[in-house]
């Protein structure tokens, strides 16, 4: 076994957000943050009781090492490693989160076949939230897949996902916070509009898209047959509705995610 169960090549959103969800099932001081900035690592560190180290460091002494890089610094980061990866003697996985880059192309690029987990998580893992997709290479073990599920299980919801598919759900799961924020912040908008003090209509907006994610998880019921729930004949939410459709809003929603994962697929070039 390795100093460290976990490390971290990178602190920035992603990074940090999968840090605070694996101290909730890995000791703290069995994770590792490194960055090019230290002065981040330390902050998270301090924050979450983590080891801090150099990028050298996180790439020899741990047993799951996450690439926490965007996608066209990873082949620049790869060859760095490189050297050091192909020195250890020890059994561990490369953990890659960069959009669009495959099993395949983290092993080219570090030279080896390595056992590799491709994983393609969001922002809200960082609060028990959020969704980790994820699938690997041949040379994962089982055993060595569970021991990383079980570790990041603090994160919320952890799917397999065959690696064809999971640009796709990225681009509705990793990128939707963005959206969802966006959405959000148009419902206070328009609360603020009307009278309501500012961040009152934040908390309002915010409660209620929760509410109504976990009332959809729990029931399992369709979207459409959530919102005809709400919808009164000649009310004010089907006003409300009819305005949302005559300017396109699943219409520009749908654009949305078809955009993020072409996006996707340039990057992963």
């Amino acid at each position: 076994m390795s100093k460290y169960t976990i490390s971290f090549i990178g602190t920035g959103a992603m990074g940090s957000a999968l840090a605070a969800a694996a101290v909730k099932r890995v000791p703290p001081g069995r994770i590792l943050l490194a960055n090019r900035t230290l002065a981040k690592a330390e902050k998270l560190a301090a924050e979450l009781g983590c080891a801090v180290g150099s990028v050298e460091e996180a790439a020899t002494s741990a047993d799951y090492i996450f690439l926490g890089v965007k996608p066209q610094m990873m082949a620049g980061l790869l060859e760095e490693i490189a050297p050091i990866l192909s020195k250890r003697t020890d059994r561990f996985i490369l953990v890659s989160m960069a959009a669009g880059v495959s099993i395949a192309r983290v092993m080219e690029l570090a030279g080896r076949k390595y056992p590799v987990i491709r994983i393609m998580p969001n922002t809200p893992c960082a609060v028990g939230s959020g969704v980790i997709l994820y699938d690997c290479g041949e040379g994962v073990a089982p055993e060595e897949l569970e021991r990383f599920t079980e570790a990041m299980a603090g994160a919320g919801l952890l799917d397999r996902l065959e690696e064809r598919l999971i640009d796709a759900g990225s681009a509705v799961a990793g990128c939707g916070p963005a959206f969802a924020c966006l959405f959000l912040e148009a419902l206070a908008d328009g609360g603020t509009a009307c009278g309501l003090p500012r961040q009152k209509a934040v908390t309002y907006a915010a409660q209620m898209l929760k509410g109504t994610a976990e009332l959809l998880l729990e029931t399992g019921a369709h979207p459409g047959q959530m919102k005809d729930a709400v919808c009164s004949p000649g009310g004010s939410t089907i006003a409300g509705v009819r305005a949302l459709e005559e300017k396109g809003f699943r219409g520009a929603a749908m654009d949305a995610v078809i955009a993020a994962l072409e996006r996707t697929a340039e990057l992963g070039k």
